[in-house]
């Protein structure tokens, strides 16, 4: 399915350095991977894996990380022609802790982060008005500048008829306060036609343990039409309209950590949009898109950082097996 637009999806926000654990020196000094990152170029990144056209929206620093960050999606296929660098304040970092079980907590470097300093006369209106999906997170609505370029960007994708997709993506530290961050991803869930949410996520907005009763919650009050709950170990589902879908998820013994798997499920179930549309979807079509997606995210776990090392259709499809 094609309407004729230049791009399948278009995403804006964060494009950062995630320090991911490594092992520790000959000296006992834990190291650290320096992976490009940010959920939504790594939602592109499985996108761009997958042969959709992708362009990014955001902002990087004048530095090696900025170099790095430039290298790493022009590798990956997406377009960075609206990947813009600001002159003086540095990338945005982020330190992944990561236990025993492959689970994570971040530590931040941004205050500020270029990331932060996206502004709305920055918002490329012609890139937005081609892209089927329009992508966003939270992380571009923390600050009041690149907050309202979000929104800017968002307004602009309404009026063209792209679908929306939106992830809250909640990192705590990067909040003045959870009120705020709840407020925020609240108007997210005004405009967005996808909502991909992870379970820890749905509990903390809802205030529902069970996420079908967090799930009604948001529909009842935002009629998202496609509200997709990640719930790690033990899967995910998909709700749409009356229909709920559910898939298994695929555990690997070789897991070493999480970082990335949300969003290549994500960029999962966008391609299945793209191929099949929002419109009449059944059961069967949901979970056939979430064992894909499911899939696609076990085989992130097996590898340190995302955006450069998503995996390609045939591995997805190998993995299901």
């Amino acid at each position: 399915m094609s309407d004729g637009k230049k791009y399948d999806v278009t995403a804006l926000g964060e494009l950062l350095i995630d320090f991911t654990e490594n092992g520790v020196s000959g000296q006992g000094n834990p190291m650290f991977e320096a992976n490009p990152g940010g959920a939504p170029c790594n939602v592109l990144a499985m996108l761009a894996r997958l042969g959709y056209r992708t362009a990014f929206i955001g902002k990087v620093g004048r530095d090696c990380f900025g170099d790095q960050l430039r290298s790493a999606i022009e590798e990956a296929g997406i377009s960075m022609e609206h990947l813009l660098t600001d002159q003086e304040i540095h990338t945005t970092l982020a330190i992944v802790h990561t236990f025993p079980d492959g689970d994570r907590d971040f530590s931040f470097y941004r205050n500020p982060g270029a990331d932060m300093m996206l502004t709305e006369d920055e918002i490329p209106e012609d890139t937005i008005r081609n892209s089927r999906i329009f992508h966003f997170g939270t992380l571009s609505m923390t600050h009041e500048g690149v907050r309202a370029a979000t929104r800017k960007a968002v307004h602009i994708a309404e009026q063209s008829g792209c679908i929306l997709s939106f992830d809250p993506n909640l990192r705590p530290p990067l909040w003045n306060s959870l009120e705020e961050a709840k407020e925020q991803t609240l108007w997210g869930l005004e405009h967005c036609h996808i909502l991909k949410i992870s379970d820890n996520e749905i509990t903390w907005l809802t205030g529902k343990e069970d996420y079908t009763e967090g799930a009604r919650w948001i529909y009842s009050r935002y009629h998202i039409p496609l509200i997709l709950v990640s719930m790690g170990k033990e899967g995910s589902r998909a709700y749409y309209g009356d229909i709920m879908a559910e898939a298994a998820p695929f555990l690997r013994a070789d897991t070493v950590e999480t970082t990335g798997a949300g969003d290549t499920f994500c960029g999962c179930m966008l391609s299945g949009v793209l191929e099949k549309g929002l419109e009449g979807l059944t059961q069967e079509n949901l979970r056939e898109m979430l064992t894909f997606a499911n899939s696609a995210a076990s085989v992130i776990t097996t590898r340190r950082g995302a955006l450069k090392v998503m995996p390609d259709r045939d591995e997805i499809e190998q993995n299901k097996r």
